[in-house]
């Protein structure tokens, strides 16, 4: 199925990374959001859990392995074009995991890797969404 102009939604996933009280961004190499910092993430694939999705996207994106991996919340973006109709269509999982090392390197879908503190992504130009997911993250429990 293609990703532009699908048929019906694709189910992707993203990461917020914690590692040393900062978090993993990823500039984007492809559409949509192409050139923009983002969470590392991508489609899910056949017969993948979205765990096993956000470990092996992570890893291709960043060559980082990921653990304590958890659900975090699910957003859908829907980006039409200028005649209205639906150019991509993403039902995303966000998910957060710890990374034991912080030895990132930009690999695969992403063409700069790097972690932020939570006042360099406050001031980020960042897709809303992204944003609010990473601040659920960090929110500390009740």
């Amino acid at each position: 199925m293609s990703r532009s102009y699908p048929q019906r939604p694709i189910v992707g996933v993203g990461v917020v990374v914690v590692h040393d009280n900062k978090v993993l961004l990823i500039r984007r190499g492809k559409p949509p959001r192409q050139g923009q910092w983002s969470l590392p993430g991508g489609a899910q694939k056949l017969g993948e859990t979205v765990f096993d999705a956000g470990q092996r996207e992570v890893f291709e994106e960043t060559g980082l392995l990921v653990d304590t991996i958890e659900h975090l919340a699910v957003v859908d973006l829907i980006e039409r074009d200028a005649d209205g109709a639906i150019r991509y269509h993403y039902t995303l999982v966000d998910l957060l995991a710890t990374s034991p090392t912080g030895e990132a390197v930009a690999d695969s879908d992403a063409t700069e890797v790097a972690w932020f503190t939570v006042g360099e992504i406050d001031t980020m130009p960042l897709w809303n969404e992204t944003r609010r997911i990473i601040m659920l993250a960090l929110k500390p429990p009740k």
